[in-house]
C-alpha cells in the first residue's frame, strides 16, 4: 500500500539534505549537484584571483626594481614554498572547514587586494629599491615584497585541502576524483585570471585598481560561499563573525579605491616633485614628464626610471651621436630615441638625406611631437620631413630591413642591465646591424655607466666584436642620474647615480674617434673630451668577458 506524503513541518531541513556529522554530507540548502557545482565555481573565482595577485607582485616588482628575471624567480619561488607550506598548516582546519574557508578567503582579499598599493607606498616614501639584495639600505623594501608574497602564498595554499574537505562533505567521492575536479577548476580559473590581468585589469584599471577589484571579488566569493552554502556548519557567532570580517575588508577596499587617484597622484609628487604635467600608462609602460616649462627643467621618465634630464640631456646625445657622423651619413636609422633628441643632433649635420626612427612606443614619439617643452627640447625634430616613425620592436625592424640600407645605426635604447633589453645587446642584434650597415657604416651603442658598471659596459664592447666589429669605447661625465641601469637610479636617489655614461663606436674596420672636420660643432663635445672619454673607459676594461647571446645572456 502506498503511504500518503506528509508534507514536512516548517523549518526543517530540505529532503535531500542529512544530517551533518564528520563523515556525513553537510547539510545544504539546494541539492547537492548544484551544491557541488556552486564550490567548484568558488575554486575557479578564487583560483583566477590567486594568480592575479601572483601576477600583480610579478609586475609591481620588475617596475620598481627592474630585473625582471631576479624578481620573478623569487616572487615565485617564494609564493610556491609558501603554498606548500599553507597547504599543511590547513589541515589541522579541516573541521572546521567552513570557517576556516571564511577566514581565509577574507584575509587573501584582503592581503592581495592591498598589496599593490602598500608596495608603491613604500617605493614612493620608503627611498631606495636598488642595491643587492642583501643590502641593508634595500632590505625593508624587499622583505615587504618577500613578505607579500609569502603571505599570498600560504593563503592560496591554505584552500586547497579546505575545499577538498567541502567538496567531500556535500557529496563522498574517491581521492582521485574530487582532486581531478578541483585541479580542473583550478587550471581554469588560473587561465582566466592570467589573461584577465594583462589584458583587461592592467590596461583599463591599472595595477592598483585592478588589485583592489580583485580582491573586492575574492571577499564576496568566498563569503557567499560558506554564508550561502555552508551557513548550517557554522555557530551563529561564527556567522557573524565572518559577516563582519568580510563588511570590513570590502569597506577597506572600497575606501581604497575611492581615494586611489588621490593616492597616486601624492606617490607621483613624491617620487618625480610637484612639476608633473603629463603621467600615463602606455601599452608599454609608465610615462612620466615633469617641468619643461616657466623655465623649470625638463624630466621625462619611462616605468620610473629617468630617461631625460633637460639639465644634461645634451652631453648625452651629443656624445651618442656626432662621433658616429664622421663619414657617410645620408641614411640614419635610430633605434630607440622616441624622444626626438637623437634625431635633433643627427639633423644639425649637413648631407642627411632620411632618418628613420624606430621607437616601440608610440605616445613617446606623440609626446615628443606635441608636448610644448619636449619638442622644444628637440626642436621639433619630428617636423623635418627627412624623418619616418616606425612603431616596432627594433630587433624585428633590423630583420626586415634589407642588407646596406643604412650608413649610420644609433642604438638609443635603455641599459642592458635592464632584463626587457637583453635581446637588443645580444650578438644576434649586432649581426643584424652590421648587415644593414653598408660598407663603411658605422654603429653607435649607449653601453650603460661605465665607472658604476665596468662588466656589463665591457660585455657590449665584448658582444659586438664577437658579432664582426671593431670598437672605439668611450665615456662622458653627468651632472645628474639620467639612463641608469635600475629604477633607483631616479631623481629620489642621486647621490648614487651614475656620473658617467658608456658609449661604443664600432665599424667593420677599426673606428676612428673623433668630430666631423666639416661637421656642426658641438656645444659641449670636443675632440679632447672624447680622447679623454676613451682614456676613461679604457682604465675600466675587463679582458676575457664572454659575448651575451638570446639563449645565453651575460647581463
Amino acid at each position: 500500500m502506498i503511504e500518503p506524503h506528509v508534507p514536512a513541518p516548517p523549518g526543517s531541513p530540505p529532503p535531500w539534505s542529512a544530517p551533518s556529522g564528520p563523515d556525513g554530507p553537510a547539510p545544504l540548502p539546494v541539492r547537492p549537484g548544484t551544491g557541488r557545482f556552486l564550490v567548484l565555481a568558488g575554486v575557479f573565482v578564487c583560483a583566477a584571483c590567486g594568480l592575479v595577485y601572483e601576477l600583480e607582485l610579478l609586475a609591481l616588482a620588475s617596475y620598481l626594481m627592474g630585473d625582471s628575471v631576479t624578481q620573478a624567480s623569487v616572487v615565485l619561488s617564494v609564493m610556491v614554498f609558501a603554498m606548500g607550506i599553507g597547504s599543511l598548516a590547513a589541515k589541522r582546519l579541516r573541521g572546521l572547514a567552513a570557517a576556516g574557508f571564511g577566514a581565509v578567503e577574507a584575509t587573501l582579499a584582503l592581503v592581495g587586494g592591498c598589496s599593490a598599493m602598500a608596495l608603491y607606498a613604500v617605493f614612493a616614501w620608503g627611498g631606495d629599491w636598488g642595491g643587492d639584495w642583501g643590502g641593508m639600505e634595500a632590505s625593508g623594501p624587499r622583505c615587504l615584497l618577500v613578505a607579500f608574497s609569502l603571505a599570498t602564498g600560504l593563503l592560496i595554499g591554505a584552500e586547497v585541502p579546505l575545499l577538498m574537505e567541502l567538496i567531500q562533505r556535500i557529496r563522498r567521492q574517491d581521492a582521485g576524483g574530487a582532486v581531478a575536479d578541483l585541479s580542473a577548476a583550478d587550471y581554469v580559473g588560473a587561465l582566466v585570471g592570467g589573461l584577465a590581468f594583462p589584458f583587461l585589469l592592467l590596461p583599463f584599471l591599472g595595477q592598483l585598481t585592478g588589485a583592489l577589484l580583485t580582491g573586492a571579488v575574492n571577499a564576496v566569493v568566498g563569503g557567499a560561499l560558506v554564508l550561502g552554502l555552508f551557513r548550517r556548519d557554522l555557530t551563529r557567532r561564527a556567522r557573524w563573525l565572518l559577516l563582519l570580517a568580510n563588511g570590513l575588508v570590502l569597506a577597506v577596499l572600497a575606501s581604497a579605491a575611492v581615494l586611489v587617484d588621490d593616492f597616486e597622484r601624492a606617490a607621483r609628487q613624491a617620487m618625480y616633485g610637484r612639476d608633473v604635467r603629463v603621467a600615463l600608462r602606455t601599452g608599454v609602460q609608465e610615462v612620466v614628464l615633469s617641468g619643461g616649462t616657466h623655465g623649470r627643467p625638463l624630466a621625462l621618465f619611462l616605468d620610473g626610471r629617468l630617461r631625460v634630464s633637460g639639465r644634461d640631456e645634451l652631453r648625452y646625445h651629443e656624445a651618442l651621436v656626432h662621433p658616429a657622423m664622421t663619414g657617410p651619413h645620408a641614411r640614419v636609422l635610430i633605434l630607440g630615441g622616441g624622444d626626438g633628441l637623437a634625431a635633433r643632433e643627427v639633423l644639425r649635420h649637413p648631407g642627411v638625406d632620411r632618418v628613420d626612427v624606430v621607437e616601440l612606443d608610440a605616445e613617446v614619439v606623440r609626446l615628443a611631437r606635441t608636448d610644448p617643452g619636449l619638442s622644444a627640447l628637440n626642436r621639433h625634430a619630428y617636423g623635418d620631413p627627412r624623418v619616418h616613425v616606425t612603431i616596432q620592436d627594433a630587433f624585428g625592424r633590423l630583420r626586415e630591413a634589407p642588407p646596406a640600407a643604412y650608413d649610420v645605426v644609433v642604438s638609443d635604447l635603455p641599459d642592458p642591465g635592464i632584463t626587457a633589453s637583453t635581446k637588443l645587446y645580444s650578438q644576434e642584434f649586432y649581426g643584424l646591424a652590421r648587415r644593414v650597415l653598408a660598407p663603411g657604416g658605422r654603429l653607435v651603442v649607449h653601453a650603460g655607466p661605465v665607472a658604476a658598471g665596468p662588466r656589463v659596459y665591457w660585455t657590449v664592447d665584448a658582444t659586438l666584436r664577437a658579432a664582426g666589429f671593431r670598437t672605439a669605447p668611450y665615456a662622458t661625465g653627468g651632472r645628474r642620474a639620467g639612463f641608469a641601469t635600475g629604477p633607483d637610479r631616479t631623481l629620489t636617489d642621486r647621490s648614487r647615480a651614475p656620473r658617467d655614461w658608456g658609449f661604443v663606436l664600432a665599424a667593420r674596420t677599426e673606428p676612428r674617434l673623433r668630430l666631423a672636420p666639416d661637421g656642426p660643432r658641438p656645444r659641449i663635445l670636443t675632440d679632447a673630451s672624447l680622447t679623454a672619454g676613451a682614456r676613461a673607459a679604457r682604465g675600466t676594461r675587463i679582458a676575457g668577458l664572454p659575448a651575451s647571446t638570446l639563449p645565453h645572456p651575460r647581463y
